[in-house]
């Protein structure tokens, strides 16, 4: 599958009332065709990197020494006038939307670490981070298959971006291989024609998920095609891992390495949100009216570190935004059941609870003489969840 053109959740879902419904925030996301461009496009990432990490570090050094947080217009006021200096004068060559953005995006992270909302945030460098940048909502022109950028000029695109509608927050992003243009666009949700079932959805390590209908979604990386690719992506960190010598600059050899391994990363990203946008588009397909799912502790489960990869690697948290924004654009009511809810641990047959089932059995085995996969066992459970 393409990823020319996938909605995904940038942003927590929107929800705006219309006189013809209700209308839900989606992601048109389009390649960039670049030539030329390529250079702006870095230096305009660049600029976003460094301004997050200046307001970082800004705000950091004004926590230590007893300072109360420092709002994003005055830092932007301050970069304002650092941009007159002769040694900061390369910030000019960028849209200031860049660096505008870039300071919220900082102040927000900063804020949300001391609401206890999100982890401390990390410093951006070159080697981890995803070059991207903002571009203004207004300024932002569209024309057949080209696009307007700030201070960089018309950029072609893989196809037209809808028009006649309001765009909201533009990113242009670098996957490791092409630039993309994601954009923020008001979809009407669809009034499907539903069933009166209610699904249970059970998800894990073992399979990506099971329904209460009997269906296994496969662990995709347990599959030839990601481990063949897992194995390439190994052997290149081998080899550039030696080459790397400090203070001496990267030879041409290295810089062709770090490609190789960014486009196997790429890849990577790739199968597993495919497969994740299959798995889901088809729980949704089936039209049943309720849906319930299990409220999912990732960071909990990220914390144990014999299943912290498998974790990350299967996308849990990126399963169920996709599960509920499809459940919202279709008309299916989404239900999480409650953290503490034993769904593998209850008996679907008899409801007993079995508190000794340990995390290597496959099977649940109850005193009733109920047998299933216990996977299948969960999902019945989530399917007959009633809320408290």
């Amino acid at each position: 599958m393409h990823a020319n053109l996938l909605f995904l959740i940038p942003f927590p879902l929107y929800f705006a009332y219309r006189k013809g419904g209700f209308e839900m925030m989606l992601t048109k996301k389009v390649r960039l065709i670049v030539t030329d461009e390529t250079s702006k496009l870095y230096q305009a990432a660049g600029v976003a990197r460094w301004a997050y990490n200046y307001t970082i570090r800004m705000q950091e050094m004004n926590h230590r020494f007893g300072g109360t947080f420092i709002s994003d217009n005055e830092l932007r006021r301050h970069i304002t006038k650092m941009k007159k200096r002769k040694k900061y004068a390369w910030l000019n060559d960028v849209s200031n939307n860049v660096v505008k953005q870039a300071v919220k995006d900082a102040c927000k992270a900063y804020k949300a670490f001391f609401n206890g909302q999100a982890q401390h945030p990390r410093f951006k460098t070159k080697r981890r981070s995803t070059p991207s940048f903002y571009n203004d909502c207004g300024k932002l022109k569209v024309k057949g298959n080209r696009v307007l950028l700030e201070k960089i000029g018309w950029v072609k695109t893989n196809e037209p971006l809808p028009v006649d509608c309001k765009y909201y927050n533009p990113r242009i992003k670098f996957d490791g291989k092409y630039w993309y243009l994601t954009v923020g666009i008001e979809v009407e949700t669809e009034k499907s024609v539903l069933d009166g079932r209610i699904v249970g959805v059970d998800v894990g390590i073992r399979e990506l998920a099971v329904t209460s209908d009997g269906v296994f979604y496969e662990n995709i990386n347990k599959t030839a095609s990601v481990r063949k690719v897992e194995k390439r992506l190994k052997r290149l960190q081998r080899r550039a891992s030696k080459k790397y010598k400090k203070g001496t600059l990267k030879s041409k050899h290295l810089l062709k390495l770090e490609g190789k391994i960014r486009k196997h990363h790429r890849r990577l990203v790739n199968i597993r949100t495919n497969h994740v946008h299959q798995a889901t588009a088809e729980i949704v397909k089936s039209k049943p009216f309720r849906i319930v799912m299990e409220t999912l502790n990732i960071r909990g489960m990220m914390k144990d570190k014999h299943l912290a990869k498998a974790v990350a690697n299967q996308k849990l948290y990126f399963f169920k935004q996709c599960l509920q924004y499809k459940c919202e654009l279709h008309g299916i009511e989404f239900v999480e059941a409650d953290q503490w809810f034993p769904s593998s641990k209850l008996c679907n047959n008899c409801g007993s609870l079995k508190k000794d089932l340990k995390r290597s059995d496959k099977v649940y085995h109850c005193a009733c003489g109920h047998h299933c996969d216990r996977d299948l066992n969960a999902s019945y459970n989530l399917r007959d969840y009633q809320a408290v």
